[in-house]
């Protein structure tokens, strides 16, 4: 049982209504907006809309963060995609902009003409109000007038007619209930009906536009007693963003139901004016994966290729360059199974032979070599089968080149294109006085018209 002003309370009923209100909108909202509307308790953070904004594409309340050395405020939605594999947020934007437009809309409801509007608009809504009283309080007094004009029938039976009576009794007792139905319901519109402003609110609200703005944009107010002020009619911010036409959609939903849209440009974010050329990143990209930041400044600069400014690569600038565009850097390894990329150099230590003569077989065609892109340095693949083909001596069956350019009847590049696809097997001798590729050539057989 609960009778309102029973006795003298601490605080009287409006405060205490406010009280429960306030405390509801404290909670920790939930993921999606909750029945009371919770935006969570008003905070220390420059992003004026936290607690009030909420996604436009998904409907979850919006949360806040901060970024950069300044802590410039942003807004993103808890709601994750998959895109490509990877989680995405389905609107992230800075709050700098959107904060700004929704105060200068704040601020704009607030303007002496417009409150005039609004009083005038409340005194329609509040005449309105009147006349439905006033039908709910005629309601009312026919159902008094009901319950008497059963009660005198009731008393004026005979009671020898009990028949009539009981029927009499039962009107009786059910206009009762109507009545009470009717002094309920007339109770509870009253109840909801909203506090009539005074005269001297109402002048207070006439010079409260011109003094709001003087005290948003003072030195001494506090984000927090902004969100304070944004909170008392503001019920919602709803906020869509478009990236690929880098507009934003604010629709402000104020307490009473009005609505209010707001279409604002976001800013477009420009590549840097000073930029590698795309094709010179993509080339680093690939040289990364073999050779160190002095190799590659090397080969880069062989191309006649510049830096962002027009200096020439070093390896600290490659280095640079690897780090911006986050770039793993180079990692020597060794394949077992295929064998070990060394350059020409290194594999002619290995392989016992010159430079030159290296140089010589891959134009020849006769190893394959490497090249990622002109001007790198040209690399061999030592494999197992590569060495063997270097023996100290040749094998019974392998000839010196004029032998078998005499034994094939062919001449010295049709020898050598055939020791390139495969055809013929060659070797190449490291010792004695004649060094260089021995020919294995299969003794000829006899045709049908020799």
């Amino acid at each position: 049982m609960l009778i309102k002003d029973h006795h003298p309370g601490y605080i009287d009923w409006h405060t205490y209504d406010a009280n429960q209100q306030r405390i509801a909108k404290n909670t920790r909202p939930g993921p999606h907006k909750n029945a009371n509307g919770a935006g969570g308790a008003v905070r220390e953070g420059s992003a004026l809309l936290q607690g009030l904004a909420a996604c436009g594409h998904c409907g979850r309340r919006l949360r806040t963060h901060y970024t950069g050395r300044t802590s410039s405020p942003g807004y993103h939605c808890s709601g994750e995609n998959i895109v490509k594999g990877r989680g995405s947020y389905c609107l992230t934007v800075g709050a700098v902009q959107i904060d700004e437009a929704v105060a200068c809309a704040f601020i704009a409801a607030l303007e002496p003409a417009r409150i005039t509007a609004t009083l005038a608009a409340a005194e329609q809504l509040e005449a309105d109000r009147k006349a439905l009283l006033k039908q709910w309080r005629l309601g009312v007094e026919r159902a008094q007038y009901a319950v008497n004009l059963a009660e005198r029938r009731y008393a004026a039976v005979d009671p020898d007619n009990r028949l009539v009576a009981r029927g009499l009794e039962k009107a009786w007792e059910e206009s009762l209930i109507a009545l009470e139905a009717a002094r309920a319901d007339l109770a509870r519109r009253e109840e909801e009906r909203p506090r009539v402003l005074s005269v001297e609110e109402r002048l207070s609200l006439a010079t409260l536009g011109t003094n709001l703005a003087d005290v948003w944009n003072a030195t001494t107010t506090t984000p927090r007693d902004r969100k304070e002020l944004l909170g008392t009619l503001v019920e919602e911010v709803i906020l869509t963003v478009e990236r690929d036409k880098s507009a934003a959609h604010i629709a402000v939903r104020w307490k009473g139901g009005a609505l209010t849209d707001i279409d604002l440009a976001l800013p477009v974010k420009r590549q840097a004016t000073v930029r590698t050329d795309e094709d010179t990143v993509a080339l680093v990209r690939r040289l990364a994966e073999h050779y160190p930041d002095t190799v590659i400044a090397g080969i880069l600069n062989r191309q006649g290729r510049r830096s962002a400014r027009g200096l020439r690569f070093e390896g600290n600038r490659v280095a640079s360059l690897r780090t911006h565009w986050k770039i793993p850097c180079f990692v020597p390894k060794a394949d077992a199974e295929q064998g070990e990329l060394l350059t020409i150099k290194a594999a002619a230590a290995v392989l016992g032979v010159a430079t030159s003569t290296i140089h010589r077989l891959i134009n020849d065609g006769i190893i394959a070599g490497e090249q990622i892109t002109p001007g790198a340095p040209w690399r061999i693949r030592l494999s197992d089968g590569l060495k063997a083909r270097f023996n100290a001596e040749a094998a019974d069956g392998f000839l010196a080149m004029r032998e078998a350019i005499k034994a094939l009847g062919v001449s010295r590049q049709t020898v050598l294109q055939r020791v390139k696809r495969g055809e013929l097997e060659a070797v190449h001798v490291t010792r004695g006085r004649q060094k260089g590729l021995r020919i294995k050539v299969l003794a000829t057989q006899g045709q049908l018209f020799d």
